[in-house]
């Protein structure tokens, strides 16, 4: 209707009315009569679903989808002009269905009338039709619904009454009615089949057509229109096209809501009260509803760094045991604003039962619109489905916009120049209670579009499988084959342009460099690309003079780039945003090394490792991992209940094992677990053998270390010492001359130092392996060929560097 009005506007046909005839129905009644609108429909049938008794539909009433299903029967049986009242008695369900309008009904404003309640009052005014409405021209449409039909006839006793049909059929009861039909002859537009690869690729090919027509000249955007009988299949598709080609592509079915930002946090929310609390939903909680009026405005900018970065908080109880914890140091600005986070946590704990008031709280504007939509539209504990499901207006202007609509639409509303997607068999026309509307609108917008029509297929679907043509479609001779990487006639976006042509692309800045970079990466000999930086550079120089530990030490001797990467530059793996199924290797060396110390701790307030008993010390271990299970869930993710029980056993086991094994035991001996050295911080408050902040230099490196000592036995005079270190993997070796191991150690890390700082920040033979975490940095599979292919020129570089790879 609004290209209708813009049309009598631009006509100036002043004094013309447009509207639906259920507008005019209501026109003709007069007072305060006025139709069922959606909203209000869902909001009354929300609210007698639970006290009303349905019979057989009793079981479902208050499931996912009832509100939208009932209020879809209720609107097509009023169309119908089915009186459910009446039939109630003829079926079970009916009868349901007649419960629920009569609730509805009286729920209802005494205004808001059915469609045959709106037809009873009209006709009882129809004498006063042509004054009040004049002459009538119904246009547009090829169907009119039975609930409007009585109306109809009995206006063309009172006033002049005509239908504008144009080329398209009118139906058959029409004609006993006594109104003037105007008709035309169809139009003969050009006509084209094509095929495309995809659906996507089909999409990609009618935003370039579009593009095309509107660059020439030849059509304005309102002239143009892509259509689909069904428009789901492609709605994703041409949302991301249009955005890419900054191009007005008006849905005139409506766009989801999830697509929006303001969708976008009505969904967080609502993912997060459904699914329940894990660290990942709150951050992007707070980063969609850190507006200035809702609770986040409370906490300061940057507090998201007071949660622990591998922590799940996966519970209510785990963000409380963390809120205790918190002081006001660990704030960004100093100020302790734990009560303020623990309102807002109290208040999500309240989960989707008191989502009105928790929507009230964090959203305003429009995404508390949507939110209460969705709440209407269905019950609280599917709010995420729901959400899912609602659409609203892109807002553009359809009267000066590239027009994407189903068919039905397009019938409709014609257009000059029409492209027709999703011409394949099952989905045009589709099934068989769709089969009849879908060819007819099809017959439609054949006889009414003017200037141009191209049908469009996909040959495969996404998962690879053949799709058959359309029984609508001409002869396959006549079908036009395009290739999913053929150059276009006309380019859509940038991207596109520069893809369809080689040479420019090769021109530009960012080609030339990754251009560069992957040829480099093909070249056995070592490039720029490969981690060759200036020498002495500040940055190397500033990582080399930091506190080592055997970790970093490590990753410098078999991966410099990894050490550069991970120390340099910061790089982190990206986080998967999903708890573990099972814990990996280190986790569970983290989590056994945890209850080793705090057990030992323990025996040695006790009396001693050495003279506790077998049960003494199952029992300070069974504590102790008791203890670590509820400081790991507090900080740290968690696989499955079933399995994390089994993973803590298995920890029992090994710390029980490492604290009873069977090796020499000295006399008098003092126990210590997780002892620091070199400025590193103590784990717990257990007496330490020796001050833990004194510097520990490797002789003749340059190298300070600090870490940890993961058992360490002090025989009662001081003389003597064990030192014992449980390797988180599975390795297993003894040194026979260790100052000759330290000796050899420190010859290496003077060639890696020196290797480094001359700007070798090379890969080695832990580069790209299994437990690279940096591995996502390299080239795709690089274990498998970009690390062959270099090593060997990377082992030469290193010289005598590199012969620790190969050190037993």
């Amino acid at each position: 209707m609004r290209e209708l009005r813009l049309d009598a506007a631009r006509q100036r046909r002043h004094g013309v009315q447009i509207m639906s005839f259920e507008q005019l129905a209501v026109r003709l009644a007069g007072g305060f009569a006025r139709p069922i609108d959606d909203e209000c429909l869902r909001t009354a049938i929300q609210a007698v679903l639970p006290d009303t008794t349905l019979g057989e539909l009793e079981s479902i009433k208050l499931l996912p989808g009832m509100v939208d299903a009932a209020a879809d029967t209720l609107h097509k049986a009023w169309r119908a002009g089915i009186d459910l009242a009446a039939r109630a008695g003829d079926h079970p369900r009916l009868d349901s269905i007649a419960r629920l309008e009569a609730a509805v009904l009286a729920q209802l404003p005494p205004g808001m009338m059915r469609p045959t309640d709106l037809v009873a009052r009209a006709l009882e005014r129809v004498a006063h039709a042509h004054a009040v409405l004049g002459p009538l021209e119904i246009v547009g449409i090829t169907e009119l619904s039975p609930c409007w039909r009585p109306l109809l006839r009995e206006l063309t006793a009172h006033t002049s009454v005509s239908w504008t049909a144009g080329p398209r059929p009118t139906p058959p009861w029409l004609d006993p009615f006594g109104v003037t039909i105007n008709r035309a002859d169809p139009t003969a537009p050009a006509i084209s089949t094509v095929s495309a690869a995809t659906a996507y690729h089909e999409a990609i090919e009618a935003i370039r057509w579009a593009r095309g027509l509107m660059a020439s000249g030849e059509a304005e955007p309102a002239d143009i229109a892509i259509a689909a009988a069904s428009t789901g299949d492609y709605d994703d598709h041409l949302l991301a096209l249009r955005a890419d080609a900054n191009l007005d592509l008006h849905f005139v079915h409506g766009i989801k809501v999830t697509t929006t930002r303001d969708g976008q946090a009505a969904a967080a929310l609502a993912d997060l009260l459904i699914r329940g609390f894990s660290q990942t939903r709150m951050r992007r909680l707070a980063a969609l509803c850190s507006s200035e009026t809702g609770p986040f405005a409370g906490l300061p900018q940057g507090w998201l760094r007071v949660l622990p970065t591998d922590a799940p908080l996966a519970s209510p109880a785990s963000w409380q045991r963390l809120l205790d914890r918190l002081t006001a140091d660990d704030w960004p600005d100093a100020t302790d604003h734990t009560p303020t986070l623990r309102g807002i946590i109290d208040l999500l704990a309240k989960g989707h039962p008191a989502a009105d008031e928790i929507g009230a709280a964090f959203l305003s504007g429009r995404a508390l619109a949507v939110w209460r939509k969705a709440l209407l539209a269905g019950p609280s504990g599917s709010l995420d489905a729901t959400l899912d499901s609602l659409k609203q207006d892109d807002g553009l202007e359809a009267c000066v916009s590239v027009a994407w609509m189903p068919a039905s639409a397009l019938a409709a509303s014609p257009r000059r120049f029409v492209r027709l997607i999703g011409m394949n068999s099952s989905r045009w026309p589709r099934g068989i209670s769709e089969d009849r509307p879908d060819r007819r609108d099809f017959e439609t917008i054949l006889a009414t579009t003017s200037d141009q029509i191209v049908m469009s297929r996909a040959r495969r679907d996404s998962e690879g499988r053949l799709l058959g043509r359309s029984a609508l479609l001409g002869p396959a001779s006549d079908e036009i084959y395009i290739r999913r990487n053929a150059v276009p006639v006309h380019a859509f976006s940038e991207t596109d342009r520069l893809m369809a042509r080689p040479d420019e692309f090769a021109r530009d800045s960012q080609a030339i460099s990754a251009t560069t970079a992957w040829r480099n990466w093909h070249r056995k000999e070592i490039t720029p690309h490969d981690g060759l930086v200036r020498a002495d550079h500040p940055l190397l120089q500033a990582i080399l003079g930091r506190t080592q530990s055997a970790s970093s030490l490590r990753l410098l001797l078999r991966s410099p780039l990894g050490f550069v990467w991970r120390y340099g530059m910061r790089l982190r793996t990206p986080e998967s945003g999903a708890d573990p199924l099972v814990l990996d290797t280190l986790a569970m060396g983290d989590l056994v090394h945890m209850t080793l110390d705090l057990a030992l701790a323990t025996l040695e307030k006790a009396g001693g490792l050495a003279a506790a008993d077998d049960a003494q010390i199952a029992g300070a271990v069974q504590d102790a991992a008791a203890r670590i299970a509820v400081v790991w869930e507090s900080e740290r993710a968690v696989p499955p209940a079933l399995i994390w029980r089994r993973t803590l056993d298995d920890a029992r086991i090994l710390t029980t094992r490492a604290l009873t094994y069977g090796d020499e035991h000295l006399p008098d001996a003092r126990s210590f677990g997780e002892v620091a050295f070199g400025g590193a911080t103590p784990k717990a408050d257990a007496a330490s053998p020796w001050d833990s902040q004194t510097p520990v230099e490797i002789p003749a490196t340059g190298f300070r270390i600090a870490g940890y000592i993961d058992r360490l036995d002090i025989a009662g005079d001081g003389k003597r010492a064990l030192v014992r270190d449980f390797p988180r993997d599975q390795v297993d070796f003894q040194l026979g001359d260790p100052e000759a191991t330290l000796t050899e150690i420190t010859g290496y890390l003077q060639a890696a130092r020196a290797n480094l700082q001359s700007g070798q920040a090379l890969i080695g033979p832990d580069t790209g392996g299994a437990y690279d975490d940096l591995a996502f940095a390299l080239p795709a599979n690089a274990g498998a060929t970009y690390c062959k292919r270099k090593l060997p020129a990377a082992t030469e570089a290193f010289g005598d560097a590199a012969l620790v790879w190969e050190a037993q």
